[in-house]
Formats: C-alpha cells, structure tokens, sequence
C-alpha cells in the first residue's frame, strides 16, 4: 500500500485534478487575503519578520516531515502570500521584476501541471514546435533573417553566457592559424596561446564579468570601456582599446548594453556595430532590459542597429509581463550555435531526428527544460503587440513625471531625467533635515521604506554634489497600471522617512557627543 498525506494525487490524474482546483481556490484565497491585510508592497517587519513567518509556518518541524499534512500546506499558502512582495503595488518599485499578466499565470499553471519538457521529442512534442516558432517570431522583431535561431533560458545572465560562449568558440576558431579551425569547446583553453579579450562598458551587467570567468576565459580578460555621464559606451574608446591590442590579444566580443540597469541607458548600436564588422568581432548585446523599447513606436529608435548583433540576449520578465523565467538568446546565424550540439542515444538518436522526432538538446545548455514558450505566448496573445507598447509607453510616462516632480522638490534631488523607465535621485539635506554622512542617510531612509512596508524602493551609487559616488535610490516603473496620483504618494513617503530618518541620526549624534564642561 503506498502511504501518502493529504492532498497528494498526481496533478494530471481525474482525482490530481479535483485536488487542484481546491488547492488553487486555496491559493487565490490566501493571495485575496493577503492583499486585504498588507496595506503596503510588503509586510513591515523587515528580515526579522520574513525569518520568523518562516519559523512560525514550520514550527520547528522538519520540511520533510514523518506525518504530512493539509494544514501545514494552506498555513505555508498563507505564509508565503502574506510575506510575498506585492508587485502590483505601486509603490513596488525597486527591481525589474513585473507583475506578470493573468493570462500567463493560467499558463504556468498548466505548464506545471503537464511538466513538458525540451530534451526529447516525446517529452513535449507540441511545446517544441511552439519553442521553434516563438523563437523564430522573436527573430523577425529584432529584424533578422530565416537563418537566425535561438532559445530560451534561465534569465539575462544564462542568455549572456550563452551568447559569450558562442563569440568564445568563434573568435578562437579563427585565431588559430596552421593547425586548422580551433574548437575550445572540445578542446578547452590549454595550450591556447592567445589572450583573450571581452570589451563592455563601464555601465555593462556584472553577468559579462562572470560569465567570462564562467567560460574559463577569467574577469581579467574583460576589458572596460569608458561611458559618457549617462553611462552609454563611447565607440571611439572602444575603437581606441581595439587598436592598443598586442598581437597575442584576440578580441572576443564586443558587448553592448541596451537599457544599462540605472539610467536605462542605450550604447550607440550602429556606431559599434561598424566597428564590430569592420574589426571582425562578434557583437553581442544586452537588452534585457531595454528590449521593452521596441514595442513602442516611441522608444523604439533606441534600438537601431540591434538586427547587426551577432547575438541578442533579452527577458520578457521585465518589459513583457510574464513570470520568471522568460529569457531569451537570439543569434544572427543558427550555424553558431553548433557547439551546443549533444548526441544522446537515449534522448535525440540520429535516426529518431531523421525521422522527424526532433527536439531542442542541441540548442541549449540545459537538458531538463521547461515549457516557458508556453507562458510567453499566451501572455503575447492575450495583449498583443499594441497593448505592450501602450504599456511600456505608460511605464515610461510614469517615470518622466516621477522625475518632474522630484525635479520641483526642495527635499530631492534628481540625477537625470530617464531614458526608459527608471529614476535616479537623492533625497538632500536642509535646515528641517541636516545630516552628517548623505549616502548612509539615503541608504538608512531606503531601509527604514522597506522594515515599514511602506515603498521599495531600489539604491545605486552616483556622483553627489562633490563629484565623488554616493548612495542614491532608484525607481524603477514596470506597472503600467500606477497613477501619477499614486506616484505622488510614493514620493511623499519618501520625504516623510527622510525626515524621520535625519531627526533620528541628529539625535543618535547629539547623544554621542561628549557633555561641555560649564
């Protein structure tokens, strides 16, 4: 007899499925009750509170506990939905990170359920075709031709990685000289000779920087261009470190960013996509980010030049509405994908594939992978192509009267006014709010929004009045359905905890001084 606790059919079965639909009321009731209680993005407490929610739903039990049961479960649906960050608040602003659309929800769900597969035809025939066919759609929006290809991954970092990994093989094939083509994926880095070098900007994603070191090619091997002072790479710096190369340099990849994580700022694609060509370097670009841009007739000029990268990577997690992951890796020329080609007897035989009984091994760094095409499209169906670039257009909109308003405070000051959907300031000093250190006060300020549930807002550093980096906070707009009305809330709690905080650090100083003597 197999022994169970409650609540334990398999999804799929008649009896899994009746299971289901009680489990998901469960679960929209905590989400429903949760939203009723919180009154906030975020339960107040801080780390403390989210430890203990934890410990309490536990309660000191094991995880894999000897008597299961239904309680614990709709105590953990609870839990969790209680201490989750509100995305849909508008005062949720610190991370891309979107509220994902119903629709796409719905599809996850029955992706779970269903628990299709990539690695073998058998295991998700119709989520393959479905795979290819995105992929290909998403090729013709960046403007590439029938020979591109791609796949999905993990996030922005994986699709970097990957597009690294490719630029990897193709520079050092063509670096060897005599011995014919050089495959490092068969073959590793040993023995190579040549010093590879990774170009990106000062602003790029430290994923660049890790995925090098991933690639066995090292963090040194990146190599930092400097940007202007909206972070964007200058070509001409670019251009200028390509030619300082020795002879045992061998120029890997020139990597762009399109939509830097704080100004939201765009490298100059045709400028770099000239010198790539004309240096013969794969081009890769980041926009994992700034991808949102093309769905609006507005911002899309941003991304001119993107259809000349070697490779593109990009998530539809953040402008695009879906849950993570949903990540993308698109390259230019699917025949640079062929060394993640993988033959595997008991997963795609040659014969099998001749056949027709295809699936996506080869084009992945994954074996196990999830059906996450599925997610994406009906989320695209449901909104289509109007409704994202009204919706990145109004994230946008927000963000420009975000910056008006801090612009016209006497408590704020504004970096620069935003590019995509992000919103650099600092709250400033005065006579109702003096202060000793300005960044530890702006960082105090952002933690005490977060342990009172109040905003979330995000933080950078940027040159403050004297030049030099100091911390600031960041908005960052993904919520197209947030008022300015509501914005203007947003803003006022800002300025209240600033005040709050610098009447807190002026007493906690006052107290540390020592007494005069009379």
């Amino acid at each position: 007899m197999i022994e169970t606790g409650e609540n334990t059919a398999l999804a799929g079965r008649p009896e899994g499925l009746e299971q289901l639909r009680l489990l998901v009321e469960a679960a929209l009731g905590s989400l429903h009750n949760a939203s009723l209680k919180r009154g906030g993005p975020i339960a107040a407490g801080g780390p403390d509170a989210a430890l203990a929610a934890v410990r309490k739903v536990l309660d000191g039990d094991r995880i894999l506990a000897d008597h299961p049961t239904a309680r614990r479960v709709a105590d953990l649906f609870d839990a969790y939905a209680a201490s989750a960050a509100d995305l849909t608040h508008p005062a949720a602003v610190s991370r891309m990170q979107c509220a994902p659309t119903a629709v796409s929800a719905a599809a996850e769900l029955l992706a779970a359920v269903l628990n299709q597969s990539m690695h073998s035809w058998e295991s998700g025939p119709f989520a393959l075709e479905l795979e290819r066919r995105l992929i290909r759609e998403m090729a013709s929006w960046v403007g590439y031709g029938e020979e591109a290809f791609g796949t999905l991954t993990p996030g922005g970092s994986i699709s970097n990685l990957m597009g690294l990994l490719l630029s990897r093989d193709h520079a050092l094939a063509r670096s060897r000289s005599g011995d014919g083509p050089f495959d490092a994926s068969q073959a590793g880095l040993s023995g190579l000779g040549a010093r590879p070098r990774i170009l990106c900007s000062a602003a790029a994603h430290f994923s660049i920087a890790r995925a090098a070191g991933f690639l066995g090619l090292g963090r040194d091997a990146v190599v930092s261009v400097p940007v202007d002072d909206r972070g964007r790479m200058l070509a001409d710096e670019a251009r200028r470190i390509l030619d300082g190369f020795g002879p045992d340099e061998v120029a890997v990849a020139l990597v762009a960013t399109a939509g830097t994580t704080d100004h939201g700022s765009f490298d100059p694609l045709p400028e770099l996509a000239a010198l790539a060509a004309e240096r013969r370097v794969w081009l890769h670009v980041d926009a994992a980010y700034g991808i949102g841009a093309l769905f609006s007739t507005t911002l899309a000029p941003l991304l001119d030049g993107l259809a000349l990268a070697d490779s593109i990577a990009f998530d539809l997690h953040k402008f695009g509405w879906t849950p993570a992951s949903s990540s993308v890796l698109l390259v230019r020329d699917e025949q640079h994908m062929e060394c993640l080609s993988q033959q595997a007897v008991y997963l795609n035989p040659t014969d099998d594939e001749a056949a027709g009984f295809s699936a996506l091994l080869g084009s992945s760094m994954q074996t196990t992978r999830r059906a996450d095409a599925f997610k994406i499209t009906a989320s695209l169906l449901a909104v289509g192509r109007k409704g994202m670039g009204s919706w990145v257009d109004a994230c946008h909109a927000q963000a420009r009267y975000a910056a008006a308003r801090i612009a016209d405070s006497d408590d704020l000051d504004l970096v620069a006014d935003p590019i995509l959907s992000t919103v650099i300031f600092r709250c400033r000093a005065s006579a109702t709010a003096p202060v000793v250190d300005e960044g530890a006060w702006n960082a105090a300020v952002r933690r005490k929004l977060m342990a009172e549930g109040r905003v979330l807002p995000a933080r950078t550093k940027a040159p403050g009045p004297d030049g030099r980096p100091q911390v600031h906070l960041k908005l960052v707009f993904l919520n197209p359905a947030t008022t300015f009305e509501e914005i203007d809330e947003v803003l006022a709690d800002v300025v209240a905890a600033a005040r709050e905080t610098a009447v807190s650090e002026a007493s906690a100083h006052s107290s540390s001084q020592p007494a005069r003597r009379a």
